[in-house]
């Protein structure tokens, strides 16, 4: 499914999971945004407003707020000794786009549990020469977190052969 916004006076095609940059929208990194002035919404039956379809809206989520390059403004009247150069940097948002809501539903909140869930998965369960046993046993290689453990174990033998030496 896409959709087709508005916001900013100009239109972007978005689909879910999407990231676009568009100009500045206030609110700070992880806060939610909604953009109600949806002008087509395509899938399965595509409906199309007039100018805007009825009960739709898209909702993203702020990445970053940025600014985007340098456009520098030069002007000079030849044999006039007058020259002018000014820049400017547009203050641009960097959006995620995380649903596409139709018939007036309204954007799922995200919660802090959901968030934390993926973190606490992805740490290791115990210490990393246990985890190396089992990687073993189950006839894998070895994983990134039992590499460090098996180089601090053969640092102080090296040591040892450098005094004796």
């Amino acid at each position: 499914m896409f959709a087709v916004i508005k916001t900013g006076g100009k239109q972007y095609r978005v689909a879910e999971k999407d990231v676009i940059t568009v100009d500045k929208i206030t609110g700070a990194p992880g806060d939610l945004v909604e953009f109600a002035e949806v002008l087509v919404v395509g899938g399965d039956n595509v409906m199309v407003g007039t100018p805007t379809v009825a009960g739709a809206s898209v909702a993203g989520e702020v990445v970053e707020q940025t600014r985007g390059a340098k456009v520098i403004a030069f002007k000079k009247r030849r044999r006039k000794n007058s020259r002018r150069k000014r820049g400017h940097r547009q203050e641009l948002s960097v959006i995620r786009i995380t649903e596409i809501l139709t018939d007036g539903r309204k954007p799922t909140p995200r919660t802090q549990a959901a968030e934390a869930a993926p973190a606490e998965e992805a740490e290791p369960a115990g210490p990393p020469e246990v985890e190396a046993a089992a990687a073993a046993e189950a006839g894998a290689s070895e994983t990134a977190e039992a590499k460090p453990a098996r180089k601090r174990a053969r640092k102080p033998a090296a040591a040892k052969s450098a005094d004796e030496d």
